[in-house]
């Protein structure tokens, strides 16, 4: 008896430590077989979790709190904003010329002109829906041909350049309260180029002669003509098409007058005893009778292309531009030279300028970058004005003026079907030799159609 409570007592006194270390939160230890019976008791969500004690933090100073990030601006940069803007732009630009063709391009199977029947040409222009009426006739369908030919590739450039040129055109349009497909007009006064110099001496994408563009407040002088400004001349064209609309109130009747002037539209009125544009055909100068059947067949490819299998080219301008002011004397090298932005870029954007220079001694002038360029020329902007020095310096000089100015002006032609090159030089009253080396063509008997000729001095 003795013996079994000497045993007890040993093992009671082994209990109390044993006892007293599992109270102890540091060294408490638990077994796999206790923790895999109490996960099986217990669900999951109500399983004890050991917390251990969090070390006291030390007294330090206040963390700075961060400025939230703008929701405009993400963070970025100015040249990163420009970018993003201008890819925006660009992507916009080009969703809404698709979807134009969504819109306007019906469904046919027909693509080759020549076997397109006339009622399916009548009703396309019906469908076409617009204020300005376009009937169709033979003569009608002569310029359609010849729009839609893919051979020529006229129209598909054309289309490419729209892209830039058209919602320029279509914004002042809409602003001025005129027809949208007057748009057309600069397609057959110019085929969308804002160089072009006709042998009579009309200027821009609209055509203007001086007086008719001064007329409209066109600055037209040695180192600005506004008529090459795309914005500034389409304002002057709405101005015009507007007064011409108020004197006959019939849409082809001005279109007319916009070829030819109102005075031999009225003359025609006279002599035919008609009142509209088919009525007194005969009457209007040659050039005329083709015009309007010229508008009709341009606004006729332009919503129909790809049903005669024509596809845009890539436009050769940038998409997304801005418009900034300019307040000092500049030169467009000045910024080329200075930023990452191409000469022939700016020239494209800025047609204007005729010698390159921006001549903003006693009032501003505008200047239109690519969208992604303008943060690049904020920034470097001292640099740029920093070389008028060097790049203005031929400048002062009136002789030097006049020399650029012979260098720079000229006539642009864009070579036809049948065109050679000795007849281009005799009509322009230059050599063959004069327009291969202002072309740099090498066989004067490999010319395309559509092949853009400069011709020097005139």
């Amino acid at each position: 008896m003795m013996k079994k409570l000497l045993i007890f007592t040993l093992l009671l006194v082994m209990a109390v430590p044993a006892s007293a270390l599992d109270r102890s939160p540091r060294k408490k230890r638990r077994s796999k077989k206790n923790d895999t019976e109490q996960t099986s008791a217990v669900p999951v969500a109500d399983t004890p979790r050991t917390v251990c004690p969090e070390p006291a933090q030390m007294a330090g100073p206040e963390p700075v709190e961060q400025p939230p990030i703008n929701d405009i601006t993400l963070g970025l940069t100015a040249e990163q904003a420009d970018s993003l803007l201008a890819e925006w732009r660009e992507r916009q630009r080009l969703d809404a010329y698709e979807e134009f063709f969504r819109g306007y391009v019906l469904e046919d199977t027909t693509v080759v002109a020549d076997q397109t029947p006339d009622s399916i040409y009548m009703q396309r222009l019906r469908n076409l829906a617009s204020p300005i009426q376009l009937p169709f006739n033979s003569i009608v369908k002569g310029y359609i041909n010849r729009y839609v030919d893919p051979r020529s590739g006229t129209i598909s450039r054309i289309l490419g350049m729209s892209q830039y040129y058209f919602p320029i055109i279509e914004e002042e349009l809409l602003r001025e309260g005129l027809p949208v497909e007057l748009r057309a007009l600069p397609i057959i006064e110019s085929a969308l180029s804002p160089t072009a110099v006709s042998p009579m001496g009309a200027v821009g994408l609209w055509q203007f002669m001086p007086t008719t563009g001064k007329s409209y407040g066109l600055e037209i002088n040695s180192l600005v003509d506004e008529r090459r400004d795309p914005a500034r001349s389409t304002a002057a064209a709405c101005r015009f098409l507007k007064d011409l609309y108020a004197i006959y109130n019939d849409w082809t009747l001005a279109i007319a007058a916009y070829n030819c002037g109102p005075g031999n539209v009225n003359k025609a009125l006279a002599r035919s005893g008609g009142k509209t544009f088919w009525e007194i055909y005969d009457y209007l100068p040659r050039e005329t009778r083709g015009y309007v059947p010229a508008f009709i067949g341009a606004t006729y490819a332009y919503a129909y292309p790809q049903l005669h299998g024509i596809e845009p080219t890539e436009a050769p301008i940038p998409l997304s531009v801005d418009t900034l002011h300019v307040n000092r004397l500049m030169h467009l090298n000045q910024i080329s030279s200075t930023i990452d932005l191409p000469l022939e870029t700016l020239r494209q954007l800025n047609p204007q300028y005729k010698l390159d220079i921006i001549p903003a001694t006693t009032k501003s002038y505008t200047l239109v970058l690519p969208q992604r360029s303008v943060a690049q020329y904020i920034a470097h902007e001292p640099e740029i004005r920093a070389k008028d020095s060097m790049y203005l310096k031929e400048y002062i000089n009136p002789a030097n003026i006049d020399k650029k100015r012979l260098e720079r002006s000229g006539t642009i032609y864009v070579v036809k079907k049948g065109d050679t090159l000795g007849a281009i030089a005799r009509r322009y009253r230059v050599t063959t030799t004069q327009l291969m080396r202002w072309n740099n063509i090498k066989n004067a008997h490999k010319l395309r159609i559509g092949q853009r000729l400069r011709i020097e001095g005139r």
